[in-house]
């Protein structure tokens, strides 16, 4: 037997134990087995002793306490303190106010997909139904966005009545506060179908059930001020917005300059203890209309009357409007969506310290409080606004490109319009599976702190891009605003809901990966926590244990990279049925691969990979695209696995696997160690990079399900408000698809006709009656044909004004200013 044989064992050994991941004496003794077989067998003598010396200086120390701990571990140890960046205060907080789901086994590199799939599926209660169907529709139908955005700048008041009266500011306040005490799934789907019909209200109805008083309170609020202000909240008597953004603190929320200082004051005609505050806020939603405002400062006790500590640190507090010294009112005009937004003002503005969150006992503990809060609201209100308007665009779109013709065809048939009504689907499909994903999670009492930013962030992305599509589609019927307009008012919005919350750059940039890596990882975190135990010999017992774990978690996935990428991941167990195996195989592959780049990352940048943003950033993009695709299969298993949803999801997860190929492509081939990049290269991309976008013939399948009715079609719009009523356009032009597919046939005919004819009747119905009477088409034929050309003008037309109706109500016209001061001069002589 060749001299090879030994080694080739050797190596074969290992790599079947690193791929299914067997742990080391296990390893060591297959391996033994291995080469005594060799030896049996006639294989070189000499080759079989180097073997088993080399498996015996690897297995020998590894497993052995005695010398591991001493030799091996407690230098690595050392190393290891050395190079762990230091985490501050906040950090440590943020990432700690955090739980992990299923985004942890993503991390894994080898997921345990049951995790997933045993999630029960998200339904809503009989009552939470009840809602969506009853006043959550009829607040719809009363939302006239124009009224809202061009006329009024404000919902009308029989519209606020009938939020605060239906109790839409209180959806998740428990019952026993007169809230509806609802889930955050029905949170999820009462904001998506708001978005379907009005951004206004939609964001005036989220922001109350996001980040803000009643949230805090319901979670460190004192009995006190739960019984007072939360039954207030629930029934709209008081109306809240949160302060925490000013222009010295945008993104960096812990840097907040507004301040408080702990004094004595006059509070209701008693002297008490409290806080004088000054603060300067700006783009708080609901703040000029608000009565209630949730504040955060950091508070300062410089004579010592709580307390030894001077700097307390980020405090949370309650100032009702009228309190003496609030400025609030004035208005912010984000970008002509007329929501209430505004700034905030205060100096020297003195609470007790019973207006604080949660009393003096949460002093200086706000920002812990605002983390663990901040992605629940992150979780519902933006993604679900994203998922709204996206679903809305994609159905909508899909009819009218039906109905509108050019050339005599509709125009959804043209190959070019027919790329980005398949875009339009694919990625209002992918953002309505990641937005009730993420929903679910917060439902299920997680605090899902990776996920969430994943949703804001990806949702109000691919919501852009929908929307892109939507207006491209629409032509002018998109770009002329008026009644008639449902597109126009969204395109709008969605830089807003890009820019708050975390700005998108600095959320893929800073947040998914950033937080990912330590909080999602299986090893990382259980390693620093580790190194960081006050006893010695315990942290040296607890790095030893999550140390080799890690390194064979490492081995492993560089072992499952390389045989995925070899392989194309044709090859290895899976969940699924025959259509979607495939694509859990993908999806093992892809995890392999970003368990690999991160460990590479971090141990040999360190510290220096919180500044290689553009590295974390692609390094959060396949992340994101693993979490997106896991959210879409777990869509397809709770339906049912329908065949009519195939196209969608085949486009929306090849586009998402194209994604992780770009975003790795563009991290290896700019990974600031050269050598590693093109080591990883052949590891992870051993042919190459083979993932392709979505194909021309998916896309066509995919655009088709748009433009007809079909199963596929109406689970993509539930949740949208569709009912045709004189207030919602989009909603006439869906209910009209139908018939328009019924008169197809006729109007072909018809067109057919009197193209070969020599009729010279001009308008429309002088060729009707010349139809009749020419026996092209019958009495009845002609009936639906006028109703098609009532269905079409109806959905192509578009506003237009008289001049006056769109001035400022303070406007002059300049020859008017011209002619009123000719006469004040006449009058003056």
């Amino acid at each position: 037997m060749s001299i090879a044989i030994p080694f080739l064992a050797f190596l074969f050994i290992g790599a079947i134990a690193a791929y299914h991941r067997l742990r080391l004496p296990v390893w060591a003794a297959l391996t033994a087995t291995a080469l005594v077989a060799c030896w049996l067998l006639g294989a070189n003598p000499t080759a079989v002793i180097v073997a088993a010396v080399i498996v015996a200086l690897i297995a020998v120390p590894l497993m052995i306490p005695a010398i591991r701990l001493p030799f091996i571990t407690k230098p690595l140890l050392g190393f290891y303190t050395k190079i762990l960046p230091p985490l501050s205060e906040t950090e440590r907080t943020a990432l700690e106010a955090g739980t992990v789901g299923f985004e942890g086994q993503l991390f894994s590199g080898k997921p345990d997909w049951q995790q997933l799939l045993s999630q029960p599926k998200p339904e809503l209660s009989a009552e939470e139904q009840a809602f969506l169907d009853g006043p959550t529709e009829e607040l719809c139908k009363m939302t006239n966005d124009w009224q809202i955005t061009h006329v009024d700048a404000d919902l009308s008041p029989d519209l606020w009545a009938f939020i605060k009266k239906s109790k839409f500011f209180g959806l998740n306040i428990p019952k026993e506060y007169g809230g509806l005490g609802f889930s955050a799934l029905a949170n999820h789907k009462v904001i998506q179908k708001l978005a379907t019909v009005s951004s206004v209200v939609s964001s005036t109805v989220g922001v109350p059930n996001s980040l803000g008083p009643a949230e805090l309170l319901m979670h460190y609020g004192t009995q006190e001020q739960k019984d007072h202000y939360l039954p207030r909240l629930a029934d709209g008597r008081e109306v809240p917005c949160f302060g925490l953004t000013g222009p010295w603190a945008g993104s960096d929320a812990t840097s907040i300059p507004d301040f408080g200082i702990v004094t004595m004051g006059e509070w209701n005609g008693a002297r008490v203890v409290g806080v004088k505050l000054t603060f300067d806020k700006r783009y708080i939603t609901l703040a000029p209309v608000a009565t209630l405002i949730g504040l955060a400062f950091r508070m300062y006790d410089p004579e010592g009357l709580i307390g030894d500590k001077r700097d307390i640190g980020i405090t949370i507090a309650l100032l009702p409007r009228d309190t003496a010294g609030v400025e609030v009112g004035r208005r912010h005009f984000p970008l002509n969506c007329t929501f209430q937004n505004g700034p905030i003002h205060g100096k020297e503005v003195f609470i007790p310290l019973s207006q604080l969150i949660g009393g003096e006992a949460y002093a200086g503990k706000g920002w812990q409080m605002l983390v663990e809060c901040l992605s629940i609201g992150r979780s519902i209100t933006l993604p679900s606004s994203g998922s709204g308007g996206a679903k809305m665009g994609a159905i909508v779109t899909g009819a009218y490109a039906r109905i509108r013709k050019q050339f005599g065809l509709s125009v959804g048939r043209f190959e070019g319009v027919e790329e980005a009504l398949a875009r339009i689907a694919g990625n209002a499909f992918a953002i309505s599976a990641l937005s009730q994903a993420t929903a679910a999670a917060v439902a299920r009492g997680e605090n899902p702190a990776v996920p969430s930013t994943i949703a804001k962030y990806h949702c109000t992305e691919m919501a852009r891009e929908v929307a892109k599509d939507v207006m491209d589609i629409h032509g002018g019927k998109g770009i002329i605003l008026g009644p008639k307009n449902y597109a126009g008012r969204n395109w709008q919005a969605l830089p807003i809901m890009i820019t708050v919350e975390g700005a998108n750059i600095m959320t893929r940039s800073l947040m998914i990966f950033g937080q990912g890596a330590i909080l999602c990882h299986p090893w990382v975190l259980k390693e620093m926590k580790a190194a960081m135990l006050p006893d010695k010999a315990e942290a040296l017992r607890e790095f030893d244990k999550n140390l080799f774990g890690h390194i064979g978690f490492a081995i492993s996935n560089a072992v499952r990279s390389w045989w995925f990428g070899l392989t194309a991941a044709r090859i290895g167990a899976a969940p699924g049925d025959t259509y979607t195996r495939r694509y859990y195989r993908k999806l093992n592959r892809y995890s392999a691969t970003l368990a690999l780049m991160a460990d590479t990352s971090m141990l040999l940048l360190g510290g220096k990979l919180k500044f290689k943003e553009s590295l974390s950033g692609r390094l959060g993009d396949v992340l994101s695209q693993l979490y997106i695709a896991s959210a879409m299969l777990k869509r397809y298993e709770d339906q049912g696995r329908p065949v009519g949803d195939q196209p969608l999801l085949a486009w929306a997860f090849h586009d998402a696997v194209h994604k992780i190929e770009l975003a790795l492509s563009g991290a290896l081939r700019n990974f600031p160690i050269r050598p590693v990049g093109y080591l990883l290269w052949m590891l992870i991309f051993p042919w190459g990079r083979r993932a392709q976008a979505p194909s021309d013939r998916l896309g066509h399948r995919a655009a088709s399900l748009l433009m007809s009715p079909n199963d596929a079609r109406d689970r993509l719009a539930e949740g949208v408000f569709l009912t045709p009523c004189e207030n919602n356009p989009a909603g006439r032009i869906n209910s009209y698809l139908q018939k328009v597919i019924l008169a197809e046939p006729v109007e072909r005919k018809f067109l057919k006709a009197l193209k070969n004819s020599d009729i010279e009747a001009l308008d429309f119905p002088g060729q009707l009656d010349e139809g009749v009477r020419e026996g092209w088409i019958t009495a009845e034929e002609r009936k639906q044909l006028e109703e098609l050309r009532e269905m079409t003008i109806d959905a192509i037309s578009v506003d237009d004004f008289d001049a006056a109706e769109l001035r400022s109500a303070g406007y002059k016209p300049y020859a008017q200013e011209v002619n009123h001061g000719d006469s004040d001069a006449r009058a003056a002589a």
